[in-house]
């Protein structure tokens, strides 16, 4: 986790909030150590970002688990409550939040969606698209055999998915969506760019280096676009939120986030 951005939004959160106590420290752990991890916490711990690969063994130690990490079947967020710990994916919020950022709710436009890859990231992005109201979905992939798991959570969604392979990013079948979202490496998304290019909305969640061939193809193309750094900044406002019962100063965050990277953000709300 050492090369996590989450401690640069996180802290200029909590120094916008005047919670001048508070830390946000990176720890590496791998997913076998996070049990032992959290039950040696002590009780000025209120609450742990999770990036892979423990995203998974964090859902599996919660007490209680929220009904989108249910259906995600990962979990990027434990809060301490009560009873013990409480596990959510506000990793659905950042897909939400930076699609809506880019300028229009998309699954609107057509009800259909094209989504590159069948990871963690995927799955949350399923969620995050029927949220949309998307309610079908072309998932790309380069071996059918290990979309299972995503294809279920689709299935769980309620959402209509077929599975294709990458010979299927054509551009009149990304014209044709409402939204390209792509959760694969920079390598693997080079090929397609130009037919990803031709969506009304893309979303990439990949963010090094920058620009993406993605990234590129969108803006030599006039397009809307919304980046992974979107995605953090987004999923990041909802763990502020559960972690200290405040509201999140988002503009802050978003400010502080733009300063460490360079990148030019979004615009957000509130």
């Amino acid at each position: 986790m050492g090369h996590s951005l989450s401690p640069v939004l996180h802290r200029a959160a909590y120094a916008a909030l005047g919670l001048t106590g508070w830390r946000y420290d990176a720890v590496d752990c791998g997913d076998a150590e996070l049990p032992g991890l959290v039950t040696a916490l002590g009780p000025e711990w209120v609450g742990l970002s999770v990036t892979m690969p423990g995203k998974v063994a964090a859902l599996q130690l919660a007490d209680e688990v929220s009904a989108r990490a249910a259906v995600v079947g990962a979990a990027n967020t434990l809060v301490r409550t009560g009873d013990g710990w409480s596990a959510d994916c506000t990793d659905v919020d950042g897909v939400v939040g930076a699609l809506r950022a880019a300028g229009e709710t998309p699954g609107y436009a057509t009800g259909r969606a094209v989504l590159l890859g069948a990871g963690g990231t995927a799955r949350a992005a399923l969620a995050g698209l029927a949220d949309l109201g998307v309610t079908e979905v072309d998932l790309v992939v380069r071996d059918a055999g290990r979309a299972a798991e995503t294809v279920r959570c689709a299935e769980r969604l309620g959402l209509a998915v077929r599975v294709l392979g990458w010979e299927g990013v054509t551009p009149a079948r990304c014209a044709g969506a409402g939204v390209v979202l792509s959760t694969v490496p920079v390598d693997a998304s080079e090929h397609v760019a130009p037919a990803v290019a031709r969506a009304r909305v893309v979303l990439d969640a990949a963010y090094h280096p920058w620009p993406t061939p993605i990234a590129a193809a969108v803006a030599a193309a006039g397009g809307r676009l919304a980046s992974g750094l979107d995605m953090l900044l987004h999923q990041a406002f909802g763990q502020v939120e559960q972690f200290t019962g405040l509201v999140a100063p988002r503009q802050v965050m978003r400010d502080a986030l733009q300063a460490a990277t360079g990148h030019c953000l979004r615009p957000v709300s509130g």
